[in-house]
């Protein structure tokens, strides 16, 4: 099992290219199974979670080719679809679910098995199941799977989700573009990847509106034709390398880089001291002079501080000069990585959704242990500006959601290597 071993202490300078939105574009992959005709997508990040979608599109009779070193896929379900999820595929990512929708709007009945990812909380299906539900479906928990039937197809309705979940609204959206009548979604999450996703299903003839507000309209059609689409920037890679010079210092430009995916976080790194640059190829971050100010962050849904970005924030405040409070609102379980920033002497201290992190001078390197995958990524961050050598185990966590990490801190001046597993 690989591991990844950073010397801190360099400062950075440079610029990181961002690549195209994992969690955009494992929403926009089942989007092939909605039409016969061919479904493109262009900036697609090179990914293990990539991986994982094309294995299952292509095991329930999908064609799937990773063109341009994997940054283009070129997807047909022209083919018979099989409408069975296999657990040994799901098991491994969280957005397996999202062939629940696209297979029952195409097919009218589907076999998927309960997902897996990352143990960051149990973000349930049931949402997912209501909302799907509300179109008519019929939907069962038998043996680890849900059998999902809609017999006489899947017809529009209104339907109000108790919570703003991305991946529901997801599934929704793509059952609802092939079901007969409109749709309403109300407390519809407003996540960019909502809106790249509709991008996408009007480029292919759905009828759509309201994307990226709390109420999306949708006007069943009979069938969707091809389109080629370029996947939204990764906000998340966005915020995690804006951090990198935050906490080692220097100067990083992220190419590709937009304020409006990030603006909530833009908002609390200028608060605490840091400078963000709009430039005409991206975003430019440094440190202002001294030490990194203490803030406090509350995560929630899009437009608010993403919890995708809070792990990497908390080893920012790590050395911030004051007392930070964070509060997980969004997911629980999602402190794993105090109890191995605290190896590296940090201070924290976690009650229930709050962690609250006194700023030491300096972290000190230590072997830690990734427990998933923004986690992961916030320990190396942390050991950029360490004392020492720090080695994050357990890193198969990261390369699910980063692509040539050691590649992009490296050719900032980032001492970063991954060490091969026995």
């Amino acid at each position: 099992m690989d591991s990844i071993l950073v010397r801190g202490g360099a400062e950075l300078k440079g610029e990181i290219e961002i690549a195209g939105a994992k969690n955009a574009c494992l929403a926009l992959m089942p989007a092939t199974l909605l039409s016969e005709e061919p479904l493109t997508l262009t900036n697609a990040p090179r990914l293990s979670d990539i991986r994982t979608m094309t294995m299952l599109l292509q095991s329930l009779g999908a064609e799937v080719q990773n063109l341009a070193g994997g940054k283009v896929q070129a997807m047909s379900s022209h083919a018979e679809i099989t409408p069975i999820a296999d657990y040994d595929i799901v098991r491994k990512m969280r957005a397996s679910n999202l062939v629940l929708g696209p297979l029952l709007a195409r097919l009218g009945h589907a076999v998927v098995s309960l997902p897996g990812g990352c143990a960051i909380g149990a973000r349930p299906m049931d949402l997912h199941i209501d909302a799907l539900e509300s179109l008519g479906a019929r939907i069962e928990l038998r043996d680890g799977y849900l059998h999902a039937k809609a017999a006489q197809g899947l017809k529009g309705a209104r339907y109000e989700m108790r919570f703003a979940s991305v991946g529901a609204t997801e599934n929704f959206l793509m059952a609802a573009v092939l079901a007969k009548g409109s749709s309403q979604l109300v407390n519809a999450a407003r996540e960019p990847e909502i809106v790249d996703l509709v991008k996408c299903l009007r480029a292919m003839g759905a009828q759509i509106s309201g994307e990226g507000t709390s109420t999306i309209e949708i006007q069943g059609v009979d069938r969707l034709h091809g389109a080629t689409h370029p996947v939204v920037t990764d906000r998340i890679e966005l915020g995690t390398y804006m951090l990198a010079p935050a906490i080692a210092g220097g100067e990083v430009e992220c190419i590709g880089g937009r304020r409006d995916l990030v603006a909530s976080f833009c908002d609390k790194l200028e608060a605490a001291e840091i400078e963000v640059e709009e430039t005409g190829r991206g975003l430019k971050v440094k440190r202002k002079n001294g030490r990194v100010g203490a803030v406090d962050v509350v995560t929630a849904p899009f437009p608010g501080f993403p919890t995708d970005l809070q792990a990497q924030m908390m080893a920012l405040l790590c050395t911030a000069d004051g007392v930070s409070v964070l509060e997980e609102t969004v997911f629980e379980n999602r402190f794993m990585h105090a109890p191995e920033l605290v190896r590296m002497g940090a201070t924290i201290d976690v009650h229930g959704g709050h962690a609250t992190v006194t700023g030491v001078e300096r972290l000190k390197g230590a072997p830690v242990m990734a427990t998933d995958l923004r986690a992961s990524v916030s320990l190396i961050l942390a050991a950029l500006a360490a004392e020492g050598e720090t080695l994050v185990s357990r890193v198969y966590h990261l390369d699910r959601g980063y692509e040539r990490l050691e590649e992009k801190l490296g050719a900032c001046g980032a001492r970063v290597e991954r060490v091969k597993g026995q």
